[in-house]
């Protein structure tokens, strides 16, 4: 089984390794300076470009993340097709993502705060799958229930206290 273990991260940060290659070129294609830095986290490869200065690296973020999640749509299509298997690499961009967390968990605080407060229900806005992700990863924390609801691109959580019946349920805390 260690074996298996040993393997599974070879093959995570040989993931890494593609992908800090296909940005590193892309970053020279656009003329961008940066530090690429990869590694593991959560079983799944991670790359992160670092700005040497603010001006050119808010471009490869864009409004709300657009840039960023094209860019790791596109670097894992660069790591699928070298690899042959299909990747949860995530790509970050100057701790974009740490920072869209913690905005994230404040959001479902504070709707904890108000489903605690009213015993009521609260919907959350409509937000892609790794946001409701992590509001599900947070309820969960806290001890509420959530539940995703919609189509996308307007599929929304709503949160909501447990009932004594919910104890054995399982949340959709698991979407990627």
């Amino acid at each position: 089984m260690a074996q298996e273990e040993t393997t599974t991260i070879d093959q995570l940060n040989e993931e890494a390794d593609i992908a800090a290659d296909y940005l590193e070129g892309l970053l020279d294609i656009a003329d961008y300076e940066g530090d690429i830095e990869m590694g593991v986290r959560n079983g799944r490869p991670m790359v992160q470009i670092i700005a040497d200065d603010d001006t050119d690296i808010k471009h490869l973020i864009g409004c709300n993340g657009e840039v960023v999640d094209a860019l790791q749509q596109l670097t894992r299509l660069a790591v699928q097709q070298k690899t042959g298997e299909r990747s949860h690499l995530i790509v970050d961009v100057d701790g974009f993502l740490k920072r869209k967390r913690q905005r994230l968990r404040d959001i479902a605080l504070d709707a904890i705060d108000e489903v605690h407060d009213t015993g009521e229900p609260v919907d959350l806005k409509p937000m892609n799958s790794f946001e409701r992700k992590v509001i599900h990863d947070v309820v969960r924390e806290e001890g509420l229930k959530s539940r995703s609801h919609g189509e996308e691109p307007r599929r929304y959580v709503t949160i909501y206290m447990k009932s004594s019946a919910d104890e054995s349920d399982v949340d959709e805390g698991s979407e990627e």
